[in-house]
């Protein structure tokens, strides 16, 4: 057993080397500026308009309350939880023996632990959310793909293993599934014509518009500072 974890270890540890050893300028401010979060917030607010467009105020405020949830279930079970009992230094960590070996930009090491990432954890919880909730193909194709490069943003800068990026999405996916379910049985007693699968979901285009503006947005930067 000891000789599969080493081994496993070993195969994170290439796959992180190999993909964080492929920089450039412009893919340093583009990777910093995509994973902050503040730079999320006109697309956060883009998803509260759509609940408000798409649902009775109770009802939005319900899904909005479960959002929040999500999030705060994938930070519990990954920074308080897990974490602390697994104890695995992120790569950049000076105290990781391949610290020397990792790629670090704008000498940002982040925290000790790193498994699993909650970083992860918060962006597929979120998209398997709208993805159940919506159900519209360009948006959950949009959000899977924006959770999908949120997470390898941490794998560029050097502070997560993939493995750990790995985790975090099973956590969160499952965390967004699960209060779904919850709360859209709430919903429908809040508002029985929740219940119908045949609502037609108004302006969710909205939500890919601001994300690519946004992304364009930090294109355009990091062409400019590179």
């Amino acid at each position: 057993m000891n000789e599969i974890i080493q081994s496993l270890s070993d195969i994170d540890t290439n796959v992180l080397l190999f993909f964080n050893g492929i920089h450039s300028p412009f893919w340093d401010y583009f990777m910093s500026a995509f994973t902050g979060k503040v730079i999320w917030v006109p697309m956060y607010a883009t998803i509260l308009y759509v609940l408000l467009k798409n649902f009775h105020w109770k009802v939005a405020i319900c899904y909005v309350v479960a959002i929040a949830l999500t999030i705060t279930f994938a930070d519990q079970m990954c920074n308080s939880l897990i974490r602390p009992l697994v104890g695995r230094l992120r790569p950049s960590n000076p105290e990781n023996p391949i610290a020397d070996l990792v790629y670090i930009v704008n000498g940002k090491h982040g925290g000790g632990f790193g498994f699993p990432s909650c970083h992860a954890a918060n962006s597929f919880g979120l998209a398997i959310f709208l993805i159940c909730l919506f159900r519209k193909r360009w948006l959950s194709i949009f959000i899977v793909l924006w959770a999908f490069t949120n997470s390898y943003t941490r794998l560029y800068l050097g502070l997560h293993y993939p493995g750990d990026l790995i985790v975090g999405a099973i956590i969160g996916g499952f965390g967004g599934w699960m209060l779904y379910f919850i709360f859209h049985k709430l919903a429908v007693r809040l508002n029985p014509a929740s219940k119908s699968s045949n609502i037609k979901m108004r302006q969710t285009g909205t939500i890919i518009y601001v994300g690519l503006l946004t992304t364009l947005g930090i294109i355009i930067y990091s062409i400019i500072q590179s």
